[in-house]
């Protein structure tokens, strides 16, 4: 068993995975550290030199060498359940957690995060907040309709985003068992 969180870049995956993991006594696995360890190079620079596509085959390597993971808290880039085949991978691997806010709180919180600005894309021409709405209203439906949990991370501190998903897995865990 593990726990997938997918979410929006800003939604907290990385930062309440590990918290997850800790409390859980599991591996964190980030699937874009993962990239970024294995080429030494930013996504951004990914994006750039080799684009997209290159990245999301990337992406897909990575997820399928994950096939047999477990006990693990795994953080899925934003966009990496785009493809169906990646939706049918990360649903046999684990419950999937989704890490729901709102476009604007995304926004204000990339904007905060000055490691995000150096080494993330733009995925649209517009770039900003604008960006974020359009990708939204592209992957929310996809993030519903194989999440396992929905979590609104929009007044939630990353500690009781961690609360909430460590209950809701205790909780389904019991009965399972």
């Amino acid at each position: 068993m593990n726990l997938l969180l997918i979410g929006h870049r800003g939604s907290g995956k990385s930062t309440v995975g590990q918290m997850l993991a800790t409390r859980l006594n599991w591996r964190f696995t980030d699937t874009d550290q993962i990239i970024i360890d294995q080429t030494g190079r930013t996504i951004a620079d990914i994006f750039a030199r080799d684009g997209e596509p290159a990245f999301r085959r990337m992406e897909k390597k990575v997820l399928e060498s994950l096939r047999k993971a477990q006990n693990r808290v795994i953080s899925l880039g934003g966009g990496s359940v785009i493809d169906p085949d990646n939706r049918s991978l990360v649903r046999r691997l684990g419950k999937i957690v989704w890490l729901r806010a709102p476009a604007a709180v995304l926004w204000s919180r990339i904007c905060k995060d000055p490691h995000t600005s150096r080494t993330r894309p733009n995925l649209t021409a517009s770039g900003g907040l604008a960006e974020v709405e359009t990708v939204l209203a592209e992957r929310e439906p996809i993030y519903e309709s194989i999440a396992s949990q929905i979590i609104d991370t929009m007044t939630m501190t990353p500690a009781e985003i961690a609360d909430s998903i460590e209950m809701w897995f205790q909780a389904n865990d019991m009965e399972a068992g």
